[in-house]
């Protein structure tokens, strides 16, 4: 069996609540600043291992990589980092692409795991490619299989979506408003309506009406469908997975993300109790 790798992204806050998973932590600490310099926020002095997080989605576009590259490569190499995830996402501009070439350069001229967004995939060719779990058409399978087969299925890395949206029937655009999990809940808890599954989507969904008569279609995501689409991934070829970590923290079981010692441990604390 290929092994699989599973990162979670964690704000350096609740660094400690992943002990015990199977997981490789990706430090939400970083960002581009202007210059363009790495900036860093609240990360722990004591933290080592995983990956950095770069947020690169409000940097102007201005500047010479070439110092901001060797910024990234000295806190990893201090941190004891193995690799770059690069939140980027938004417009491709041609100054962020070329940053993130000239970063791929020295990340992996050093072994090192640099991931990317769909829309770099094939200008940064040695880099992974997150590809989004949600959809709102389609099939999440075919989708999979046809990002494999452009990227090659080593390259792909799912990034998992505690997806929830509002559609207002007819939706044309494919896109709705974004609900929270408190909104979601909320709306379910008024409307108490039939859910159903979509095996294409992977996802759940329902449907209501307006007072005005207005239809909408609920789809949206809990442990279970990100659990299913898992396997439709792996089914895939697929085997490097992302995550953050509030979307997921209450479906580590469905996902099967403590570590054996874990659960073995928590089976002999009951038996030790009963």
């Amino acid at each position: 069996m290929k092994k699989e790798t599973f990162l979670v992204v964690v704000p350096p806050q609740r660094l400690g609540e992943l002990r015990g998973l199977n997981v490789v932590p990706g430090h939400l600490a970083y960002r581009v600043g202007q210059g363009p310099h790495l900036l860093r926020t609240g990360i722990p002095t004591a933290a080592r291992g995983g990956l950095m997080v770069l947020d690169g989605q409000d940097w102007g576009g201005r500047g010479e990589s070439g110092t901001f590259c060797q910024e990234v490569v000295r806190e990893c190499q201090a941190r004891g980092f193995t690799g770059v995830i690069c939140d980027f996402e938004g417009e491709a501009t041609a100054m962020k692409l070329a940053l993130l070439r000239e970063l791929e350069r020295h990340v992996c001229r050093r072994g090192w795991a640099m991931y990317v967004p769909e829309c770099y995939g094939e200008a940064i060719p040695n880099a992974h490619v997150m590809v989004p779990s949600a959809l709102s058409g389609g099939s999440l399978e075919l989708r999979l299989r046809e990002v494999g087969e452009r990227f090659g299925r080593g390259r792909v890395t799912l990034a998992l979506q505690r997806a929830a949206e509002d559609f207002l029937l007819p939706a044309p655009r494919g896109s709705g408003t974004a609900l929270t999990r408190e909104e979601l809940g909320r709306r379910m808890e008024r409307l108490r309506p039939a859910v159903f599954f979509s095996r294409e989507l992977c996802a759940r969904y329902f449907t209501y009406m307006t007072r005005e008569g207005r239809p909408h279609f609920v789809l949206f995501d809990d442990a279970d469908t990100l659990r299913q689409k898992l396997a439709v991934a792996r089914q895939a070829g697929i085997s490097t997975f992302l995550a953050a970590w509030p979307e997921v923290e209450d479906a580590v079981g469905a996902l099967g993300l403590c570590r054996e010692e874990t659960q073995t441990t928590k089976s002999e604390g009951k038996r030790e109790k009963a």
